[in-house]
């Protein structure tokens, strides 16, 4: 499929001023950060302010949907009406944000605060700037009077980050028609790499591992301290997971994390270089990923099925022997693994029947979305009218996002953004949360073209 050509702005360049849409994107973003979405405020004030915004543009009442589980976490469904020629399009982005305490930042979270050529604020990159982005692009589009080849569907929801209201997940079990669609577009998982103050890489998400965490948990009589015995809980849970440090899964690799290793090679050189080529031979060479995982954590994630512990809890007073030691360990799955594989190896490996073994969370099985080319097609062409040189690849998030909800329910998700941000200062969810101005603006321009280049023509 050809790329379908677009007409967008030059990168963002401060001596000129600020556009009107430029203006009206920052006034969105602002909006959105000085309302507090975390979780014991829900996210229905967001929504209804965006809502508000796209009907004072035109969009009629019946194509904005503010609906949710509870007054308190609605979400926002916008349909963008257009020919009908093809099926539609879903961007979804989410309107909660984690908490943040005054006393940990150097500025009120909850206040937009422009210094140094960022923008400063809780959700400023997680991701607020995404929903500012769509909504301002809606706006200016229905102000053109671009009439796109398909509906494009536009959800904003709630209770992505913590909560028991996820907004997509409600949406696809009480109406699942307002968001059906060939494909999803999620604002979030994708988007641009800066390495030494240079934009190095775009991603696209196109799958993501699957996240089920179990208990292991041990009892014991007990007793008094001074009395000690050789049967304890803690030593018992303390060997197990000895063992389970000892393990690693195989490597593994899908199409999208071939495609990965195979174009960030490019970016390399020497022995990182050549190990990222070797890993894509048959059979694979043992030692070259062995180097990859311990230069970096983010390649071992990409390889392989990973558990962890990550929380431990025994005993009930200093002086008393445990009569419970308990520990949770994290696993983060490839999409084309399955849990009774996992179940089975973490059982193998306690290899002690004393150590009880219990599944915390019912996983969403979400499996890898094909390569969509005309959404690749439209990303490359656009990075390289924008940043030219920049890589554009496919990855598999280590971590998670809603799109699991819709990718389990037969809808591919493509992870798509043109924000970039510093990958060597991430501060989603931490202090002085930002991203920069000038990348907030050209991330809004590359929407602007993206929207248009998947949505016009035949």
């Amino acid at each position: 499929m050809a790329l379908i050509p677009v007409i967008f702005t030059q990168p963002f360049n401060n001596a000129e001023g600020l556009t009107s849409y430029q203006k009206l994107a920052r006034d969105i973003f602002r909006e959105l950060i000085e309302i507090n979405t975390t979780v014991n405020n829900g996210s229905t004030k967001a929504a209804e302010a965006m809502a508000a915004r796209l009907r004072t543009a035109g969009f009629p009442d019946s194509d904005l949907q503010l609906i949710g589980p509870r007054p308190e976490n609605k979400n926002l469904v916008v349909r963008y009406r257009g020919e009908g020629t093809k099926r539609p399009i879903l961007f979804i982005a989410h309107l909660d944000v984690v908490e943040a305490r005054r006393d940990d930042w150097s500025f009120d979270p909850f206040t937009f605060t422009e210094r140094d050529g960022y923008f400063y604020g809780r959700g400023t990159s997680d991701m607020k700037c995404e929903v500012a982005d769509i909504v301002a692009n809606f706006i200016r589009l229905k102000k053109e009077g671009f009439v796109p080849n398909r509906d494009i569907i536009v959800a904003l929801t709630d209770d992505e980050e913590t909560g028991d209201a996820n907004g997509v997940r409600w949406l696809l079990a009480t109406h699942r028609s307002l968001v059906d669609a060939e494909y999803c577009i999620n604002l979030e998982g994708g988007g641009g790499d800066i390495r030494n103050g240079k934009p190095e890489l775009m991603e696209i998400q196109a799958s993501e591992k699957v996240y089920i965490s179990f208990q292991l948990e041990v009892k014991n009589p007990g007793g008094h301290s001074s009395r000690p015995v050789k049967e304890n809980a803690i030593y018992r849970l303390a060997a197990a997971l000895t063992r389970l440090a000892r393990f690693e899964f195989p490597i593994s690799l899908n199409e999208t994390t071939r495609v990965f290793f195979e174009r960030t090679a490019r970016l390399e050189a020497g022995q990182l270089k050549n190990d990222m080529l070797a890993i894509l031979k048959e059979p694979i060479d043992a030692a070259a990923a062995s180097r990859l995982a311990d230069l970096s954590p983010y390649h071992n994630a990409m390889m392989r099925t990973t558990f962890v512990p990550t929380m431990l809890n025994a005993g009930h007073a200093e002086n008393a022997l445990p009569q419970t030691a308990r520990a949770v360990v994290n696993c983060r799955m490839l999409p084309d693994d399955n849990v009774e594989h996992l179940f089975s190896t973490l059982k193998r490996l306690v290899a002690d029947s004393l150590v009880v073994i219990t599944p915390l969370n019912d996983p969403f099985i979400s499996p890898p979305s094909p390569l969509q080319m005309d959404v690749l097609e439209t990303v490359e062409g656009l990075t390289a009218s924008m940043w030219p040189g920049v890589l554009v690849t496919p990855v598999m998030s280590t971590g998670s996002t809603d799109g699991k909800y819709l990718r389990h329910e037969g809808i591919p998700v493509y992870g798509v953004s043109g924000m970039f941000t510093d990958m060597d200062d991430v501060r989603a969810h931490g202090k002085d949360e930002r991203i920069g101005v000038k990348e907030f603006y050209d991330g809004v321009e590359f929407m602007y073209g993206f929207v248009k280049g998947l949505t016009s023509g035949s």
